[in-house]
């Protein structure tokens, strides 16, 4: 393998790529080409031709093109100029280039990266 090679955690959909089904990969998703399904990454970068829709789980969401449907990300999403965010959307930290859409429902919550697990042991009665 050469050097420019992607680590074995990363998963790259190129232009042209039509995917329907389940992606679960513990590194970086690079969407150019379409996805359709369930994809759980820790970080998802769809480019400018990259289309997603489906269920969405991520840790950071990098978006140049369209992503639709059912979306958590636990820590930070950009959408850039080029690109475009529909359906329901639950985040941490959100960021709209100027140009960039978003069409849909947003409920934030706090960042699950650095925030502690609530439980009933907090409660004295």
């Amino acid at each position: 393998m050469s050097e420019q090679s992607a680590p074995s955690s990363s998963l790259i959909i190129g232009e042209g790529v039509v995917f329907t089904g389940t992606i679960n990969a513990p590194g970086t998703a690079t969407i150019n080409g379409t996805v359709s399904g369930e994809v759980t990454v820790s970080d998802l970068q769809i480019g400018p031709k990259g289309n997603v829709v489906g269920r969405i789980e991520a840790q950071v969401i990098d978006v140049h093109g369209n992503l639709s449907d059912n979306i958590l990300c636990h820590q930070h999403i950009l959408i850039h100029k080029t690109g475009s965010v529909s359906g329901q959307l639950d985040y941490a930290d959100i960021e709209i280039e100027r140009g960039g859409q978003f069409k849909g429902n947003m409920v934030q919550h706090a960042n699950t990266a650095v925030a502690p697990k609530s439980g009933d042991q907090s409660i004295k009665r």
